[in-house]
């Protein structure tokens, strides 16, 4: 089995040239693959946190405000793996809402990188992203 596993070939992947520009503060986070396993988009980190806490409603609302998204759980799990430096030891809300319980919506927890739900009434706090897609 190792030895089937070894003789497999190697596959080339190839990453689209690209320069990003970045506004001041902003910080680049990495590529993001799509289903199929291919690069889909470039996620960069926005600069601006809210000045308080918020329910998940108004953290989606600052985040477009701000000319953004709150990250998706997948970008959450990018951000903790590369830009965790720049978060407080806290939770932010993702933009994902929970799918069996449409009162809830996900978060990232940027002290141990677990993910988890709470009741969108709660009041957490926010970072927003933005997306640039790879052609």
């Amino acid at each position: 089995m190792i030895a089937a596993f070894e003789a497999q070939a190697a596959s080339p992947y190839h990453f689209p040239e690209a320069t990003i520009e970045l506004a001041p503060g902003e910080h680049y986070a990495g590529i993001v693959l799509g289903k199929d396993g291919k690069a889909s988009y470039h996620l960069v980190l926005l600069p601006h946190t809210p000045d308080e806490r918020l329910t998940w409603n108004a953290a989606v609302e600052w985040a477009k405000i701000t000319g953004g998204n709150l990250p998706t759980r997948r970008e959450q799990s990018l951000l903790f793996a590369n830009l965790k430096e720049e978060f407080e030891g806290d939770w932010y809300w993702s933009g994902e809402q929970h799918a069996a319980t449409s009162g809830s919506a996900w978060s990232q927890s940027f002290v141990n990188g677990g993910q988890d739900y709470y009741y969108k009434s709660y009041e957490g706090r926010a970072r927003a992203v933005r997306r640039l897609t790879i052609e």
